[in-house]
Formats: structure tokens, sequence, C-alpha cells
């Protein structure tokens, strides 16, 4: 069993980031990235820290709006269409959740698709389907470099994601499609769940149930993707498998934390790269 570093993979796309950051800002052009955070949650102000870090790390431009609590939905619209039209902001990006009287769909239909750096909006949720796309979302993304990352080849292997969230489970599935694996998605009405789980060659669990995949539930030799953040009953961060039951089991496994979660801000950096370079018309 070998551990997917994905510290180290999420450190290595980054340098690229940079690489390609240095040489557009010797045509003149600096990736910006704008974050909207609106409230007090705990667990959003720690990512946009790291946002904020990993820009600086990139050579970005980057700034922050953060919003009182009792924002109104009309003042972050109007947010919203000003830094569409800011030429210096190539990538916008709206903390979700949101407030309970915000609506987080208004806010990202109404982020321009080139600028939509999560790829959360309609337009790009339709050109993932089809495979014509210019962004993806960040956390499918990450699992997609962490599987390259180990050589394991994905065409004609059967694959099984654990979960159906738009953010997660849908694109996943999509993906791995697109690299010619076989996909099933299994949520929480499937039946036979442990039967099409353990037939898995990849196994990407994304459910939010902390250590609910056991041993059991996976194939031997099996690639083993972990996109859950939970506590466990002692508080203690964890994911959605069991490592310790599951690690003997499998070929690789990313660890919670230190595997996807560093993944899921280098690929917003790449995304953004990417957007500067089309609103630049750079190739």
């Amino acid at each position: 069993m070998q551990i997917i570093d994905g510290k180290a993979v999420s450190k290595a796309v980054k340098e690229q980031v940079k690489a390609e950051c240095d040489a557009l800002k010797a045509k003149g052009v600096t990736p910006g990235l704008a974050v909207i955070i609106v409230g007090e949650d705990p667990a959003s102000q720690v990512y946009v820290r790291n946002k904020e870090r990993a820009c600086e790390e990139c050579g970005f431009y980057s700034v922050k709006y953060a919003l009182p609590e009792k924002t109104t939905q009309q003042e972050l619209n109007a947010l919203v269409d000003k830094l569409n039209k800011d030429d210096k902001i190539n990538g916008i990006l709206c903390q979700l959740p949101l407030p309970k009287h915000l609506d987080d769909k208004e806010v990202i239909n109404r982020i321009d698709p080139i600028k939509d750096v999560d790829a959360f909006h309609p337009v790009n949720v339709g050109a993932i389907m089809i495979g014509d796309y210019n962004f993806l979302p960040c956390t499918p993304a990450g699992v997609m470099e962490l599987i390259h990352s180990t050589g394991v080849e994905i065409s004609g292997k059967k694959a099984v994601v654990m979960g159906r969230s738009n953010i997660v489970g849908k694109p996943m599935a999509m993906l791995l499609l697109h690299e010619n694996a076989t996909v099933e998605i299994t949520h929480s009405r499937t039946e036979n769940l442990k039967e099409i789980t353990s037939a898995a060659d990849i196994l990407v669990a994304a459910i939010g149930k902390a250590k609910f995949v056991k041993a059991d539930m996976v194939k031997q030799g099996a690639v083993v993707i972990d996109v859950g953040m939970d506590r466990d009953e002692n508080g203690k961060l964890c994911g959605d498998v069991d490592f310790e039951d599951v690690k003997d089991k499998c070929s690789y496994i990313t660890p919670v934390p230190g595997g996807v979660g560093p993944m899921t801000i280098s690929m917003l950096m790449k995304n953004t790269l990417t957007a500067a370079k089309i609103q630049n018309n750079i190739k």
C-alpha cells in the first residue's frame, strides 16, 4: 500500500502555475482572483485564508471582500456585477455556504462563466458534461491529478463514486468517464452498496460520513480516494474512509488530512491562471 501525498502533488501543481504566472507577467498580465466571503463562518474563514496564501505563492493579484452577515442579495449581486466588469479580476469565487437569507444559486448564475473559477455556473457544468471545457471543479480535478500521480491506468477500469453532489460526485463521475473508466455512482438509496464498491478498481468516497468505508467494501488492490472531511468520535479530523481498516487492502490511498484537501486550492490557482490566459487571448 502506498499513501498518495496530496501536499507533494499540490506543491508541484502550484510550482507549475507560478512558472506560468511569471511568464504571463513578462507579457504584462497578472492573474487576479477575487474572493467573496459573507458572514463569520469559521471554516470558510480558514479556506479563504488558505486561498489568499496560495495566491501569494503563485504570484497572483488577489482581493478579498469580507461582507457582513446581514448583506442583502442586492448588495451581493451588485458586487458580482462590479467584479464581472473589472479587468484586473480574472476569477471570482463566492465562498459557500452563504447565510440562509441569501440565494447561492442566484450568485453562481450571475458570475460571468469565463470568470467562474469554481466551475459551478450551468454553462461550465454543461461544458464538463460534453467534455469541452475551460475549467473543472477544483475538487474533482484535484482527485484526477492524484490518481494520475500514481501512474495507474484509468482507461478500462471500473470506478465507483460514492456521493452524487453537484460539487464533487457528479463532475467526478464525468471526469473518470472522459478518461474511459466504466463509472457507477452510489448514494443513500443504493442497494447492495458493498457489492458495488468492492468491485471498484478506483473508489472515490465523497459522502460526508466519518469512517463509513470499511475494508469489506474495498477490492483488494484498489485505488482509494477519500474526499471526506469529517470529525471522528474524539473530534479528530478524518475522512469517509476508515483509513486504518482499509489501508492494507488497497494499492494506493489518500490520507485525511493531507490528501485531497491541498489539491482543491492548487486547482483553483490553475483555473485562475487559465481564466487570465483566455481573457487576454494568450494561448
